[in-house]
């Protein structure tokens, strides 16, 4: 019995949230290894730096997937497409009982929602030896003070992958579980806070650092790459669920 092919290239490659950080670099390395890249994302201003940086192999669309309807008329237009990542969120943490509930409603909406709708939308589109990468996060298997919210978003995400790996067989879905890493997500921070709060964590891991968004696009690229791995959550967190 032969193995299938396990070189994907060149195909095309849907990155929702490819605009910076982790989808950014994983278009970075798919458009590397030849394949045809679509990213999508809210701001356009970001799309069209990432275009110039990507270059010709990469189109860009402008894309909010809390909105159903949006969402489900940009894969009508973008037609068939081989995988999709979903690496698009905004995160928040708080204490449990001190935020709002829209607070966790407004999570929920970006987060899962937003990847059940390019998941639901996205999946006729895929070729049947394609795959789905959604993101989850280490809080749904690490319990943090103030990760409440997150944690509950990141660990339905994670049982939404696996339960589709079976539903939408033969095409494949995985999950990706990142933990801390350093990502223009945190631009918002002081440097100094920034810095401060990356050794902090860092040292607690097994390899004394976070991670760098390089790291977990190479992961992401493993799942897409490898045919015989289907509803896996693959922890990218340097150990950060074992301390």
């Amino acid at each position: 019995m032969r193995l299938p092919n396990v070189c994907l290239y060149p195909q095309k490659i849907v990155i929702i949230g490819g605009s910076s950080g982790i989808g950014l670099e994983t278009a970075q390395k798919a458009i590397a290894l030849g394949a045809q890249v679509i990213i999508a994302s809210r701001s356009e201003e970001k799309l069209n730096k990432a275009k110039e940086l990507l270059g010709s192999q990469a189109q860009v669309y402008v894309l909010d997937t809390t909105n159903e309807s949006e969402v489900q008329s940009f894969f009508e237009k973008l037609g068939s497409c081989d995988h999709l990542v979903i690496s698009a969120a905004e995160t928040s943490g708080g204490s449990f009982l001190q935020s709002e509930t829209k607070q966790a409603r407004a999570l929920f909406e970006n987060k899962f929602w937003g990847q059940y709708h390019a998941s639901k939308y996205g999946a006729p589109a895929l070729s049947p030896n394609g795959s789905i990468t959604l993101f989850s996060g280490v809080v749904a298997y690490k319990p943090m003070v103030g990760s409440a919210l997150l944690g509950a978003v990141n660990a339905a995400i994670s049982n939404l992958g696996q339960t589709l790996a079976l539903e939408l067989a033969p095409l494949r879905v995985n999950v990706v579980s990142p933990g801390i890493i350093d990502t223009p997500a945190r631009s918002k921070m002081a440097e100094a806070a920034r810095k401060q709060f990356y050794e902090t964590v860092g040292e607690k891991l097994p390899v004394k650092r976070v991670g760098f968004a390089e790291e977990v696009a190479q992961s992401v690229l493993y799942l897409i790459q490898n045919p015989f791995v289907t509803g896996t959550v693959l922890h990218v967190d340097g150990g950060h669920r074992l301390t």
